[in-house]
């Protein structure tokens, strides 16, 4: 996590800045930050809040950001399945993207081992402490921040690194084109629906390619061991 906290640290500034240039209370910003803990919703959102749009809206829209995590849980769930409620939830609030990576990676296997637990909890620490102290110190200080720094369009590139990094093979490259796609064309919409709009046909292409491309005999069937 050293390698990227980096990275990290520098969208979480810019999500800082941009919540302290919105005009929220202070401590809704910082509890927006803690609580949320998410850059890409507090982003996508960050809009709505500031144009007064139905509550609502606002859920729906960090719910579709973030169904990803649904799908990381799932594949988590073989590992923390035995560990009790109470601790899973705690794991749940510090699980993000790069964790997920480089966890899966590490423990290839889907089986429970006593080395996991630390090994997230030690990478998730570095991950949160790498968001949560730039992000504040965006929020803090985000009128000191210059507007002919371009941070608005910085964090434009962050997000498009970020979503580029997870274009792994035909079907990603096609259902991001497509979700690209789809906010251009619903861009006219208000309160930011292009987003949601974009996120259905993203999952709508998904969908329809998997269902379509046969699964590979190699991959329904259990592999064979070597002797």
């Amino acid at each position: 996590m050293l390698t990227t906290s980096i990275g990290i640290g520098a969208w979480g500034l810019i999500t800082g800045v941009a919540m302290g240039n919105s005009g929220l209370p202070m401590p809704l910003m910082l509890m927006m930050s803690l609580l949320v803990f998410a850059g890409s919703a507090q982003l996508a959102t960050l809009p709505l809040l500031i144009s007064g749009a139905p509550v609502l809206v606002v859920w729906a829209t960090a719910l579709c950001v973030n169904l990803r995590f649904l799908i990381f849980s799932a594949h988590w769930r073989p590992y923390f399945a035995h560990l009790g409620r109470r601790r899973r939830v705690a794991l749940s609030y510090f699980m993000a993207d790069l964790n997920y990576v480089l966890f899966m990676r590490r423990f290839p296997d889907a089986r429970p081992a006593p080395e996991q637990v630390p090994y997230l909890l030690g990478g998730a620490s570095i991950n949160w402490l790498s968001w949560q102290v730039p992000s504040i110190v965006g929020i803090v200080f985000a009128e000191s921040v210059p507007a002919h720094w371009g941070i608005g369009f910085a964090g434009t590139l962050a997000l498009l690194g970020v979503g580029l990094s997870l274009v792994s093979d035909r079907f990603t490259a096609v259902a991001g084109a497509v979700a690209g796609c789809a906010a251009v064309a619903a861009y006219a919409l208000p309160l930011k629906l292009n987003i949601l709009v974009a996120i259905a046909a993203a999952v709508a292409i998904g969908v329809l390619m998997d269902h379509a491309s046969p699964r590979k005999a190699a991959e329904a069937l259990p592999s064979k061991r070597r002797p």
